[in-house]
């Protein structure tokens, strides 16, 4: 039995983590294609109380069997907060059709469950700042500030 009808998962970026853009020269195309998403992403919203998710996954359970009645999408882009940090003010997603195990399904049913992507994600975001998550990662960015201001402003590649 399911505990939740909406299966909701992804990476968060706090976009006031990043500063620079530049990219390796041996990066894959798809690394250099995502840093470029990201800094699209800064560029449309800013970097404070933005934060990017990426590799996101959002399955809804029709059903209670998932070989039938389960339809997923993949999606990407930015989380805003409100200037606390705790509650989500909006999400600027592009979502996708991953797959589906629905006969009935259509394509205003696609367009609909496409678009209540962002209605969960906004909910399950509230739901990651609530669980403590987006605290962790403040500290992370603080130290992190703390050791390049100790460094000079190195602190090593990938961080």
């Amino acid at each position: 039995m399911f505990g939740r009808w909406v299966q909701i998962e992804f990476e968060c970026l706090p976009l006031r983590s990043v500063s620079r853009f530049d990219v390796p020269v041996d990066a894959s195309p798809k690394y250099e294609a995502f840093v470029q998403r990201v800094k699209n992403a800064i560029d449309k919203h800013g970097s404070h109380n933005t934060y990017y998710l990426h590799q996101g996954l959002c399955v809804y359970h029709l059903t209670n069997d998932p070989a039938h009645g389960e339809v997923s999408f993949e999606f990407e882009g930015v989380a805003m907060t409100d200037k606390t940090d705790r509650k989500t003010r909006s999400v600027d997603l592009i979502t996708q059709l991953r797959g589906e195990t629905c006969t009935w399904l259509n394509e205003p049913i696609v367009e609909f469950l496409a678009e209540s992507v962002k209605h969960s994600v906004l909910v399950e975001f509230d739901r990651y700042i609530e669980a403590g998550d987006l605290e962790k990662t403040r500290q992370r960015i603080a130290e992190i500030e703390k050791q390049a201001e100790e460094s000079g402003g190195f602190v090593g590649m990938y961080l």
